[in-house]
This record gives structure tokens, C-alpha cells and sequence, in this order.
């Protein structure tokens, strides 16, 4: 009986952390709706990707020429286990390179040499403020 209290205690409290961590906000605020696209001024090619960082389980902080920075939000947890330094690979439809909306964008993350295929729910461009209110780790 004694250890049943003990293990539904320890349960308890595995929970409440689990849901003390889950109200925490992201630095991100919440994703861009499922769908969103890039307006025809922010569509950019998929050669200009730069560098890239995770900032979770479902999002890519991609920096493009150097100067923009892009939130991709991808569908299930595809980027969990990953790690910035992972490569990221992307695969354009035949005769087209340029990325405005989700369909455009064909990612995997390259994982101990291993794809994980991911679909891409939205892509939106930061804003200056947005991405200066980013922790250093986050800045891709």
C-alpha cells in the first residue's frame, strides 16, 4: 500500500512538471496558422538558405542571404532528436527553386545519416523586432 502512495505521488508530480513546462511560452509566440505562405516579396530561393537553427520539436529558424530570417513550422514532431548542427535537405519540384508557401518546400533533416521527412505546415518571415527578441541559441 505504501509504495502504490509512493508511486501515485511520483506520478503526480511527473504530471504537474510535464504541465508546468508545457504552459511555459515559447520565445516564438504561437506558429503562423497551418497554411500560411509568404506574401510574393518574401518568397526566396532555396539556394539563398544560409544557415538554420531548431527551435523545437516543429520549428526551423532558417537565415536566408544573410539578412532574413524565416519560421518554418513543420507537422508532427519530425525535428524532435535533432540538433542545429544536424544538415537540413531541401528538394525543389522540377524547374522551380523559389519557396512562397508550404507546398513549395520539400525538407528532411539529415539524422546519423538518415532522412526524417517533414511536412511543412507554414513558412513566415520575421521581423527585424522578432528576430533581434530571439535568445542568442535561437539565432540561426
Amino acid at each position: 500500500m505504501r509504495l502504490a502512495i509512493i508511486a501515485l505521488a511520483a506520478a503526480g508530480a511527473a504530471s504537474l512538471g510535464a504541465a508546468a513546462m508545457a504552459a511555459r511560452p515559447s520565445p516564438l509566440g504561437p506558429p503562423p496558422p497551418r497554411g500560411a505562405s509568404l506574401p510574393s516579396g518574401q518568397c526566396f530561393r532555396s539556394h539563398d538558405i544560409r544557415n538554420h537553427t531548431l527551435a523545437d520539436d516543429q520549428t526551423l529558424l532558417m537565415n536566408v542571404n544573410g539578412r532574413d530570417t524565416y519560421r518554418i513550422t513543420v507537422g508532427g514532431s519530425c525535428l524532435g532528436g535533432a540538433v542545429s548542427s544536424d544538415p537540413i535537405i531541401t528538394r525543389n519540384p522540377p524547374g522551380s527553386d523559389i519557396i512562397c508557401r508550404p507546398i513549395d518546400m520539400d525538407l528532411a533533416i539529415s539524422k546519423s545519416g538518415f532522412e526524417a521527412r517533414c511536412i511543412v505546415q507554414s513558412i513566415a518571415k520575421m521581423s527585424p523586432a522578432e528576430v533581434a527578441a530571439l535568445p542568442k541559441k535561437l539565432k540561426p
